[in-house]
């Protein structure tokens, strides 16, 4: 075997390992997208199943105002309750965007009827006054009982802020985050584990366009293609330059 000969057989050699090698890690990770697919498709019918269950009332609500595992387990469940609302508790959460505008969401403490028990309440957002950033929109907010409509959720996400995490607690109105427990401890208020989110048209200055709960399902499907779409490719290719295109290069002619 003469020298050329060798190199281009380690040469091939190399280049198959490494093919096979590519090849199983894309297809190792589209299938894993699919596992993570088949979760996110199990979380997507507990979902479903969960809101079209009938709403909680303020005493069911109530057996679970000392217990976060049980709150967690009545996330996005609909609900119906009755109270008051602590108007002078009320929070704007800074940059918050709403169909790509930013603003505010407005949070309330509701304070349930026949109990002290509180649910802090994601009542819709408001756009910003870029003119004067610290004048707050109006927000009509009724002084008897009132009836909510909505689904408990998890507390607004938390944004990035420069500050350190106590520096706004009860300086402002206007606040880049919430922490339910500091909040509990600043207002004195009997706030439970968890929030709700009121649905509903537009009222009382507020709009209420939010997300459609799911589960994120066909992004990792998408996620998926690509990587076996990727597997395919180093494999279509490999066979091709490895293997087609010398079959399909022309032959040196002989010398005469």
């Amino acid at each position: 075997m003469t020298p050329v000969q060798r190199a281009w057989g380690l040469r091939f050699w190399l280049i198959t390992v490494a093919a096979v090698a590519a090849i199983l890690v894309t297809a190792a990770l589209g299938r894993w997208q699919l596992s993570r697919a088949a979760q996110k498709q199990d979380l997507q019918s507990l979902l479903d199943q969960r809101a079209a269950l009938p709403p909680i009332d303020n005493q069911q609500l109530r057996g679970h105002v000392g217990g976060a595992e049980g709150a967690q387990d009545l996330v996005h469940r609909a609900v119906l309750l009755q109270g008051r609302w602590v108007p002078e508790d009320t929070v704007y959460l800074d940059n918050r965007q709403m169909q790509g505008r930013p603003g505010f969401f407005v949070l309330t403490p509701l304070r349930l009827e026949g109990s002290d028990a509180v649910v802090l309440v994601q009542r819709g957002w408001v756009p910003r006054n870029f003119q004067d950033r610290q004048l707050l929109p109006p927000v009509q907010t009724a002084q008897g009982m009132v009836q909510l409509a909505g689904r408990i959720a998890p507390p607004p996400s938390r944004l990035y802020e420069f500050q350190g995490p106590d520096s706004s607690q009860g300086s402002s109105r206007i606040r880049q985050n919430l922490d339910l427990t500091a909040f509990r401890t600043e207002t004195g208020l009997a706030l439970m584990n968890l929030s709700v989110l009121q649905t509903g048209p537009a009222s009382e200055g507020l709009q209420r366009d939010w997300p459609v709960i799911g589960a994120g399902v066909d992004k990792h499907y998408g996620y998926a293609f690509q990587w076996f779409g990727l597997s395919g490719l180093i494999a279509l290719l490999y066979v091709w330059f490895q293997f087609v295109r010398r079959f399909l290069r022309p032959r040196s002619r002989p010398l005469a």
